[in-house]
């Protein structure tokens, strides 16, 4: 055996590749970021913390993630990206060392009444292959199960023309074999209009008689029904003939003659599903929306019993189960019976199936069912289901971006999603997550503290480093990283109560209770006992009730948080009475606009397949207005001014003095009191962070007049600083004599309740039942439940 050289015991000298073990940015402006220079390790979990509003997002979503995906489209030819969004670079001077970015955001998924969990995680269309195989009896392939197919059959005959001479005529025929119910088309639901909300049918046409909102007696819509010529216009509508009432409702479109003019007349119920029924409700002016929820029920379908599918989908069965009742069951116990198929034949799509329903309950969600509509699930459940594909995959050394992922997680079941994050992690990933929840945070390694403050006053990097050196650090977080709170000494009486009986929606079990009003409740629970089924479906909703649900506001660039309170309103009609002038002058939307750039304030060049360049307009300067409509001032300022304005400065300046408008300064307080002093009027809702579009939702609904509020998670996207804030305006609205409901599971909400109902003990059907009712302190005592525990440790510091 030769005797090793110096040349064979030296280390060997470290790779080139393995030199690249870091995401580096440098120079970070996007939204409110201030030249931010960080450098993220690779193949490790950090958090990025920070009040809302900080500049986390802008900073992982809107820099990070946006150019990794920008890079990976332009790698596709020019005709492919012609098909793809264009995504422009993100305002950054170096971004390197980046990877393949996954992004899991908290977006809610479609509201397509024909998306489900099962369509959306690809679960049924393996349900389908395995009854087109294993189903008796045979009806035909997958297609055959699918309630977003239709049965077609056609027959026919085509020219082939293959000459002068060899032109012939061939006939053919075609058919198709679907799953769709075809009473409801596969949507599992009917729709019926009461008609009795349209119309009062003691009155004729020249009485007035219709309740739609734009129906109004002179107006063009009401004229074109009463001048068509098919009715007796002092005929009550009750005495109309059968043919008059099929005109009156259901006629197909005819040409009219109305005053020498050439019109269309429509009956009633085509007319109104196709101006008011085929827009997307969360669009709909308040006033629209009212009467489409007045006058609208949806309904089980009569054919299908709601499963969406025809009678021969349903007929075909493996042992005794239908597809109809697999997607039915809840997931965890389909995953039970699909354990249980051991036909060697379909083994591989067994084994697929079986991982994917198993990656459900391991990530807390097999309490749903597949045939769950996708868009009824929480922004919490939405996330999740979205991490389903991702869970058992092979790839590595990919970036796994998530947007706090804990929402709208019981404490009892943050650890579950700790673990998965850490998994993901361990398989040679990087993972960053934007997160507020302590429990989260302390598992990082390498955290990275955006603030001190939120909009103009963030977007700085506070602190980069360990979990343990944010702790010491003197940041908002880093005070607030153990906070715990106390119990209240004190709770409040009760002055009333609503009483719940049978309670019996989704998964409640005949629930009895009583819910105590003029105080603060907190409904409670891990996610799927029965919480939103309890306070949103069973709590009666008389007149002056206020729902705050988690429904994401929806706004473009055009829209601000001006145009989004009604603050613009009563601004626009200061400035026209000030100047004597229109009001719409200064809309930006409106006359007011800049020709140039049509109120944009940029204007967009299109490249095509490249990104589309913005420039700011160089006629206006970008403040949106024309020339003329900034001469005109109020307060000494003028309408683009006022709109570059923070909340905190414009409440002073509508407050008092020339500009004192009181509807305003109103607006105003209360975005104060949600913590939003610091967004300036004239900023794009495109750019608020989730927690900020949650607290500017809450401070439109403050100005409604309920007597009991009811609010979903408002905790969401709120950082640990930001919670005593909302802790103090609910007590200033349980002081003023509201009454206030929450649905939470953040210890701390919990702790300043004055009542607590909390729902379990599991979820789906082990949940579904009041297992605490009492105060924070009796919990604590009791210690009975899983929240108890939680909660207990949580005060117990």
């Amino acid at each position: 055996m030769s005797r090793a050289t110096d040349e064979d015991t030296r280390s060997p000298e470290p790779h080139a590749a393995d030199s690249h073990d870091l995401i580096r940015v440098h120079g970070a402006r996007e939204n409110n970021l201030k030249d931010v220079s960080i450098e993220i390790p690779k193949r490790r979990l950090t958090v990025f913390t920070g009040v809302s509003g900080s500049g986390k997002s802008s900073l992982v979503f809107d820099t990070i993630a946006a150019e990794s995906q920008r890079l990976i489209n332009e790698t596709y030819s020019a005709f492919l990206q012609g098909f793809m969004p264009n995504l422009a670079r993100p305002e950054v001077d170096v971004l390197d060392g980046l990877t393949t970015a996954i992004t899991v955001d908290q977006q809610r998924m479609g509201s397509d009444p024909r998306s489900t969990v099962g369509t959306a995680t690809d679960a049924n269309a393996m349900l389908r292959i395995l009854f087109s195989r294993l189903g008796s009896p045979h009806i035909g392939p997958p297609a055959a199960y699918s309630f977003n197919v239709a049965s077609v059959s056609a027959t026919g005959g085509f020219t082939v023309d293959r000459g002068a001479e060899k032109t012939k005529t061939e006939k053919v025929s075609f058919s198709r074999t679907g799953g769709m119910c075809t009473h409801c088309e596969g949507r599992g639901a009917v729709s019926d209009i009461d008609l009795t909300q349209l119309y009062d049918d003691s009155k004729s046409l020249s009485e007035d008689p219709f309740t739609i909102p734009t129906y109004t007696g002179d107006g063009w819509v009401v004229r074109v029904i009463s001048e068509s010529g098919f009715f007796d216009k002092g005929k009550p509508i009750r005495e109309y003939t059968k043919k008059e009432r099929h005109d009156f409702l259901y006629r197909e479109p005819t040409k009219v003659k109305v005053n020498g003019v050439n019109l269309t007349y429509e009956g009633l119920i085509p007319k109104l599903q196709k101006t008011f029924l085929s827009k997307d409700r969360e669009s709909m002016q308040p006033h629209i929306r009212a009467f489409v929820d007045r006058a609208v029920t949806f309904a089980e379908c009569p054919e299908c019993d709601g499963t969406r599918l025809s009678e021969q989908a349903r007929s075909s069965k493996i042992g005794k189960i239908s597809i109809a009742d697999a997607c039915a069951m809840e997931i965890r116990d389909l995953a039970g019976w699909v354990r249980g198929l051991t036909e060697p034949s379909v083994a591989p799509l067994l084994a697929k199936l079986q991982h994917t329903l198993d990656s459900f309950v391991e990530i807390g969600l097999g309490y749903l069912s597949l045939d769950r509509a996708s868009g009824t699930l929480s922004g919490g459940e939405a996330q999740r289901t979205k991490m389903i594909r991702h869970l058992g995959s092979s790839l590595t050394d990919v970036t796994y971006v998530f947007d706090e992922p804990t929402i709208g997680l019981h404490p009892h079941d943050i650890q579950r999603m700790n673990n998965l994050l850490l998994r993901l992690r361990d398989k040679g990933n990087t993972v960053l997550v934007v997160e507020h929840k302590p429990e989260t945070i302390a598992i990082a390694d390498h955290v990275v503290d955006l603030g001190p403050g939120a909009g103009t006053a963030g977007g700085t990097v506070c602190f980069e480093g360990t979990v343990e050196g944010l702790r010491a650090s003197d940041g908002v977080t880093g005070r607030h990283l153990d906070d715990r709170a106390t119990l209240k000494e004190t709770v409040r009486k009760a002055t009333g109560q609503l009483e719940i009986r049978g309670a019996s929606a989704n998964n409640l079990r005949d629930v009895d209770v009583d819910i105590p009003l003029g105080v603060l409740c907190v409904v409670t629970g891990v996610a799927g006992s029965g919480k939103s089924s309890l306070v949103h479906g069973s709590i009666p909703a008389p007149e002056g009730v206020v729902s705050v649900d988690q429904t994401p506001i929806r706004g473009s660039r055009r829209s601000n948080p001006a145009t989004y309170t009604g603050l613009l309103d009563p601004i626009r009609k200061a400035f026209a009475r000030a100047n004597g002038v229109k009001p719409a002058l200064f809309s930006a939307n409106s006359e007011g606009a800049c020709p140039t750039c049509n109120g944009a304030g940029v204007i967009y060049t299109d490249l095509a397949i490249m990104q589309s360049v913005a420039t700011p307009c160089e006629d206006c300067e970008g403040k949106r207005f024309s020339a003329p409509v900034l001469e005109y001032h109020l307060g000494g300022r003028d309408i683009s001014e006022v709109l570059a304005m923070p909340v905190t400065e414009a409440e002073e300046f509508f407050g008092s003095g020339e500009a004192r408008t009181p509807a305003a300064h109103k607006i105003l307080q209360r975005m104060t009191d949600v913590g939003l002093g610091y967004l300036t009027l004239g900023q794009p809702l495109t750019t608020l962070s989730g927690g900020e579009r949650q607290r500017l939702k809450l401070a439109v609904h403050m100005a409604d007049k309920g007597g009991v509020y009811v609010l979903d998670e408002p905790t969401t996207g709120l950082h640990l600083a930001d919670v005593e804030q909302l802790l103090g305006l609910l007590d200033r609205l349980v002081d003023s004599g509201k009454s206030v409901i929450v649905i939470e599971h953040h210890q701390a909400v919990m702790a300043h309740a004055d009542w607590i109902v909390d729902l379990g003990p599991g979820a789906g059907h082990d949940g579904g039942r009041v297992v605490f009712e009492g105060t924070p302190a009796d919990l604590v005592a009791a210690r009975s439940t899983l929240t108890g525990e939680h909660l207990a440790a949580y005060v117990g510091g």
